[in-house]
């Protein structure tokens, strides 16, 4: 042991009479030197740095010693840049299947400052982008610190932001029912309706804060037509058909929806009718005329619709305005399409009417009929007079002679009305549209009861 000290010892002291012979001893030397030149001529000196061209050479030297100093350091900030990368997405690390976090952003902006080409390595060298741990945070509020990947340290990034304030919660869940709506159905051809729409499950489960569940009020497969590749009549099957989760209000409720999509069964179909079509004229013609015929371009015409609309049509109405026609007029209609009917299978049409000297004709003894009546009343005539009435009918006398009694119909309507006595306006309706028609008593006493 006292070997190894004196051999130690002695390697330390030929390192301390290295240093002192070839940097101490020197160095010292040359300090001295200065400070005895320095006092041996410092009235010479002085009177050197005195004159006024050496203070003026003097001061150029110092200008130009800060002239370089400041250009290098502009060119070393010259060489400075900065670049913003935009909405760079935020991946957070915590049990997705356990919590829900919220209040994370779903991406940041990052400002790059360095050199160009630093940048401009930094953009193409791979990263894996913006992260955030929360394992091991529990419940509640948290303030973290996002941070962003990049192997390039010769550059300096900032995250705006790069402190966010996050919420967890647990996650839960619950079973919903599942139901669909359809998306521009108007794109889908007017020829072709949806009869049926038939999902490939009944039920999903929703996931997510237990606040944001109580405000699920429906969830919806959205069926979008668009989706559609030429669709015809028939069954056409749509996958990965997008789920939603709306509140009472129709607002979009963000929660997890398992599965994430569904398989919709679409049942296309064309329901299709030919009915004829019935000119309605509307007004009177002047006095003394009215409508002895109509004639229209086109008798029948094809509907097209939902089932439910093409069920209840049998025919198509076609309105033309005869108040105060006085002669014979052509008119160019555009149809109509009533409640339900999607197409028709022609658009217009051109009706003329043949105006004729009108009669006029009585037909007594027409019954009157009841309208409307709650289904818990009955009624009865308080008369004989009130029971029945004389109806006059006006028209072309072709027309008028070809009337049967039993087309004219007199009615009361008892829409409204409850027990007690009545007194009723009489109303009167044919099948012949081109007459016109019209009771000679106007009113009649009915009293309505109890069954």
């Amino acid at each position: 042991m006292k070997k190894i000290s004196r051999g130690i010892g002695k390697i330390l002291h030929h390192i301390g009479s290295f240093f002192d012979k070839w940097l101490i001893t020197p160095i010292t030397k040359f300090i001295l030197r200065i400070i005895g030149f320095f006092k041996d001529n410092s009235k010479s000196l002085d009177r050197f740095m005195g004159k006024k061209s050496t203070l003026i050479v003097v001061s150029l030297l110092l200008s130009f010693a800060v002239f370089v100093l400041i250009d290098q350091e502009s060119s070393v900030m010259a060489d400075q840049y900065a670049e913003i990368l935009y909405k760079q997405p935020v991946t957070a690390v915590y049990n997705e299947e356990l919590y829900v976090v919220e209040g994370l952003p779903e991406s940041v902006d990052i400002t790059l400052v360095g050199e160009k080409r630093h940048i401009f390595l930094a953009k193409q060298a791979p990263s894996k982008g913006v992260s955030v741990d929360l394992t091991g945070l529990s419940e509640g509020n948290h303030k973290v610190t996002l941070k962003y990947s990049q192997k390039l340290k010769s550059l300096d990034y900032k995250l705006d932001p790069s402190n966010v304030t996050v919420t967890i919660y647990p996650k839960v869940s619950e079973t919903k029912s599942l139901t669909y709506d359809i998306l521009h159905q108007d794109n889908l051809d007017s020829k072709l309706s949806i009869k049926n729409v038939k999902l490939d499950r009944d039920n999903v489960i929703i996931k997510g804060a237990e606040y944001k569940l109580k405000k699920v009020a429906t969830v919806k497969a959205l069926v979008d037509i668009d989706d559609m590749a030429n669709p015809v009549a028939g069954e056409i099957t749509l996958k990965d058909v997008d789920l939603v989760a709306y509140d009472t209000k129709g607002k979009v409720v963000d929660v997890e929806i398992v599965p994430k999509s569904v398989t919709a069964t679409v049942e296309v179909v064309s329901p299709s009718k030919e009915v004829p079509i019935r000119v309605v004229p509307k007004g009177n013609p002047v006095t003394g005329k009215s409508i002895k015929a109509t004639e229209t371009s086109v008798t029948k015409v094809t509907v097209y619709g939902s089932e439910e609309a093409i069920e209840k049509i049998e025919y198509l109405p076609v309105e033309i305005d005869v108040d105060g026609l006085s002669e014979n007029k052509s008119y160019k209609v555009t149809l109509k399409k009533p409640t339900g009917i999607t197409d028709i299978s022609s658009k217009t049409l051109t009706v003329n009417v043949i105006v004729d000297s009108s009669i006029s004709k009585e037909f007594s003894n027409i019954s009157i009929a009841t309208e409307n009546l709650d289904a818990k009343y009955k009624v009865q005539a308080l008369s004989k007079a009130d029971s029945e009435v004389s109806v006059i009918v006006k028209g072309s006398q072709d027309v008028v002679n070809a009337v049967q009694q039993s087309s004219i119909i007199a009615y009361i309507d008892l829409e409204g009305y409850g027990v007690g006595e009545h007194e009723i306006e009489v109303k009167v309706k044919g099948t012949d549209l081109r007459l016109s028609y019209a009771s000679k008593t106007k009113k009649v006493k009915v009293r309505i009861s109890e069954k």
